[in-house]
């Protein structure tokens, strides 16, 4: 029996206790920040191994021995959403696991545990009789297992994992991931080589004007009248200055300006995301959006002030991982597509800019979207979602690449 088949049946042993967590962690489910009783209760669902506290309320467990490594990321916040979905377990204190990491959790800790019941039983000699003697562990990484906090908010869990040193610590070579995704149909999983989703970078533009009296307006420069003209023009960037075949996407999410209705204000503020598929127009993106919310804001009498906070860049899968990975998916039984792209945005992206990586996308049959206080998905998601990640994690481990 090979060790991906040796991992496998392991795995399938697990489910049923990383069903009984998955409740167990949706029902109390913890802010971004504030991830400490969530963490908690994860590692006690752990095997033994080395513990490492890493971003402030997260943690790196390494499972085996020494040499390069394959980590999976299990991301550990819930949002700040009040659940609607009436099940028993259902979360009851303002948060809610509305994006899946209840069950990405839950399928981290099955393949962890199984990675370390099948490397117990061969270092003590009591594996499968089928093994020959040429049957090693050299053909498979190291497990890494990276419980991350602060997923859903900035500043991004990821990007502190990935400065901090511990994946180069632990010679991490590659990084793999799976989220459930309500798009995609059950039984089907997303390995797509490329960039799959999109950078997301926030901006705060100010407008500032003169005050005055609304039936004088003449008197005044109306920084309200400036900014509802920056929002249309904005929108021409994705039409007249980003490449057609580059998916870009511009949007205002908050505006705010004014205390009375009869008086014109001093300032307009606005608040939104930039995002684009292509890292080299991102910063082109932020220049031109920069440089019409100025020229229009002066063009009414106003001043325009652009601040743009960085967020994730483009998550861009590594092509072999992807290929391999869904190879192996599809000789597994399952449906494999490589068409999922879209322009959401996941800090997996501060792993995938630093190593060889891989975010898969597997389908839950929900009847509501990411984010929807009414979001469920089915508890067999996470077997799906164990077996991607074991499938991306053979993968990686096997490639010669990951001595180098």
């Amino acid at each position: 029996m090979s060790p991906g088949e040796l991992v496998r049946e392991a795995l399938r042993a697990e489910l049923p206790a990383a069903v009984k967590l998955r409740r167990q962690l949706h029902a109390q489910p913890s802010l971004s920040g504030k991830e400490g009783p969530t963490l908690e209760r994860v590692l006690d669902a752990l095997p033994g191994g080395l513990v490492e506290y890493v971003a402030g309320t997260g943690a790196v467990i390494r499972i085996g021995g020494p040499g390069p490594a394959v980590g999976v990321r299990g991301e550990l916040d819930a949002l700040p959403i009040a659940e609607r979905t009436n099940v028993r377990w259902a979360a009851t204190n303002g948060a809610m696991h509305a994006c899946g990491h209840d069950v990405h959790l839950a399928a981290v800790i099955a393949l962890a545990r199984a990675v370390s019941k099948v490397r117990a039983a061969v270092d003590e000699g009591v594996d499968s009789p089928e093994r020959t003697d040429s049957w090693s562990w050299d053909a498979v990484a190291p497990l890494v297992v990276v419980l991350q906090p602060r997923e859903e908010t900035y500043p991004s869990g990821a990007f502190d994992v990935v400065e901090s040193g511990v994946l180069d610590r632990h010679q991490v070579r590659a990084m793999i991931g799976a989220h459930v995704q309500p798009v995609l149909a059950s039984g089907v999983v997303s390995c797509t080589p490329g960039a799959v989703n999109a950078s997301a970078d926030e901006f705060e533009l100010i407008v500032r004007g003169a005050e005055g009296h609304a039936a004088y307006p003449h008197l005044a420069r109306d920084p309200v009248v400036a900014m509802s003209q920056i929002i249309v023009a904005a929108q021409q960037l994705v039409s007249r200055s980003a490449d057609p075949m580059v998916p870009t996407v511009v949007t205002f999410g908050m505006v705010n300006a004014g205390t009375a209705p009869n008086a014109i204000p001093r300032e307009a503020v606005a608040r939104g995301t930039l995002r684009t598929m292509s890292e080299p127009w991102r910063r082109g993106l932020h220049d031109r959006f920069t440089q019409v919310a100025e020229d229009v804001a002066r063009a009414h009498g106003c001043h325009g002030e652009v601040r743009v906070l960085l967020g994730e860049p483009v998550l861009a899968n590594d092509e072999a991982l992807a290929i391999q990975s869904g190879d192996l998916l599809r000789h597994r039984g399952w449906t494999v597509t490589e068409e999922l792209r879209s322009c959401g945005a996941d800090d997996f992206a501060a792993y995938a800019s630093v190593m060889p990586a891989l975010m898969m996308f597997v389908g839950v049959d929900t009847g509501a979207g990411l984010h929807s206080a009414d979001f469920l998905p089915r508890e067999d998601a996470v077997a799906a979602t164990a077996e991607a990640l074991l499938a991306g994690y053979l993968t990686a481990g096997s490639r010669p690449a990951l001595a180098e």
